[in-house]
């Protein structure tokens, strides 16, 4: 499927905390290279060794203090770096790209929880992104109550796992006003079942994937 001189494909991942991000999309990994596709994963905040010392800043509960102007401005920086030396070069080798977290999380949880207006990442977003948009993006979305119980269990939580739950619901109204507003791109999974039935409704959703980008 790489040997084609095409762009990849570019799938994100998103979700609230607790959603099961790390177990589906090693999932969906596996199931991509089972197809024969060759599969860059990678995270955001992160990516890069300037993306990963960003998400340390971003994540330390000691920068409690830390402004929300200065929390977007650093996602963005940690992003354009990203995208300058992850994403495109993948793409423009033919090689898929399977992201935890894009933009969408900066709307969500910059814009939803922490009330920055849309339009002000829409500006950083042309800024940073230009025409670069993801082809898919697989929400995991579940009840904040279940997800925050099940991210107690991880242990330490970070600076952004210590916000309340009200914080938790509005990033989780702006991700569902997201997926509504994009259905051609949103791929919403209910992430409340057992772990297999989620896979199960993952494997739908990327065969249905898969059938387009060789169709």
């Amino acid at each position: 499927m790489n040997s084609r001189a095409e762009r990849g494909r570019f799938i994100t991942v998103e979700g609230t905390e607790g959603v099961g991000k790390s177990s589906n999309i090693a999932f969906i990994r596996e199931r991509l290279q089972q197809a024969g596709i060759d599969v860059v994963a990678t995270r955001e905040p992160g990516g890069t060794k300037l993306g990963e010392e960003v998400r340390e800043l971003l994540l330390d509960h000691r920068h409690n203090e830390m402004s929300s102007d200065a929390e977007l401005l650093l996602m963005f920086a940690a992003r354009a770096q990203h995208i300058e030396q992850v994403i495109l070069p993948a793409l423009s080798n033919g090689q898929w790209v399977l992201c935890d977290r894009f933009t969408d999380a900066t709307y969500a949880y910059q814009g939803g929880g922490r009330g920055i207006l849309f339009e002000r990442i829409a500006t950083l977003e042309q800024w940073v992104q230009g025409t670069l948009r993801p082809d898919y993006t697989v929400l995991l979305d579940l009840p904040v109550e279940i997800g925050l119980a099940r991210a107690s269990e991880r242990g330490v939580a970070d600076r952004f796992e210590k916000e309340q739950q009200t914080f938790f619901e509005q990033v989780r109204s702006a991700y569902l006003a997201q997926a509504e507003s994009a259905p051609e791109r949103y791929r919403i999974i209910d992430a409340s079942c057992p772990l297999d039935e989620v896979q199960q409704q993952l494997g739908a959703v990327l065969q249905t994937i898969i059938n387009e980008a060789v169709a």
